[in-house]
């Protein structure tokens, strides 16, 4: 049975609710509600007040953890294992990858060679993703870091540090 309702509440989120509208419009009409509602049977764990925003794409939810006052946002792209804490902002366009292609072999064609293994990536609590960052598979993202937009994170990120750029660096910290 509970195979069934994921199916349903699967097929309800990308044939529907991803598109409607961006949960602070007016005429949202209860879209936040209804994609938390679906979500709720699709993510591996999904903590209170859940904001998965217009046009987010998580994949089958699989080994996606979304903490309390956090969300997915506009148009974000991720996949698991992804760990996401408790207050974590997230602006638009958002693209968190866990694995790569393998290219190891160069006698193989690179898109014959497959992927390579799926990296965690963890987003610990009170952080703010600026829109269009890209985050690279097994980073941690460390308690109450701010990532400027548009960075690309190759590397970890201290806690309470401001960080941007491409490659991502720190900026300063907010201590």
């Amino acid at each position: 049975m509970h195979r069934l309702i994921r199916a349903i509440c699967y097929l309800l989120y990308y044939g529907w609710a991803r598109h409607l509208p961006i949960s602070c419009r007016p005429y949202a009409f209860g879209a936040k509600r209804i994609r938390r509602a679906l979500c709720r049977h699709l993510l591996s764990e999904c903590g209170r007040n859940v904001n998965i925003e217009h046009g987010a794409d998580f994949g089958t939810g699989n080994l996606i953890r979304i903490g309390d006052n956090s969300g997915l946002g506009v148009d974000c792209v991720a996949g698991g294992p992804l760990d996401i804490g408790r207050n974590v902002m997230m602006g638009a366009g958002v693209i968190i990858f866990t694995r790569n292609h393998a290219f190891e072999d160069t006698d193989i064609p690179m898109q014959a060679q497959g992927y390579s293994p799926a990296q965690h990536v963890i987003i610990e609590d009170d952080v703010w993703i600026g829109a269009r960052v890209i985050i690279l598979p097994g980073r941690r993202i460390g308690r109450g870091a701010v990532i400027a937009a548009g960075a690309v994170v190759t590397r970890d990120v201290p806690a309470m540090s401001i960080v941007g750029g491409n490659p991502a660096k720190p900026i300063r910290t907010r201590l």
